[in-house]
């Protein structure tokens, strides 16, 4: 038998409040582009909509910076190493 103990958060602690969820939900919503233009004029969306469209954003901007990447590697591979070009490369990242 050891001597650790499981360890469970006092409830306390780690409970969040509707208040709080209310408060993230619309701190998302001011920050996803396709939601805050899709509901400019009622200010209105559901935490349903707000986190399937936080999901797709965050999808998507995985997916761009994957594609993003690939394009960098492909064009550093046709690049020679002390080429201006290549410098310029390297000063951006």
């Amino acid at each position: 038998m050891s001597g650790r103990r499981s360890r469970q958060p006092s409830s306390s602690n780690t409970r969040i409040t509707d208040e709080q969820i209310i408060e993230l939900v619309s701190k998302l919503h001011q920050l996803l582009p396709e939601i805050r233009n899709s509901t400019r004029r009622s200010n209105k969306a559901s935490a349903n909509k707000v986190l399937e469209e936080t999901c797709n954003y965050i999808r998507n901007l995985n997916k761009e910076v994957d594609d993003l990447s690939q394009r960098l590697s492909q064009l550093l591979s046709t690049i020679e190493v002390n080429s201006p070009e290549a410098a310029i490369i390297r000063s951006l990242i």
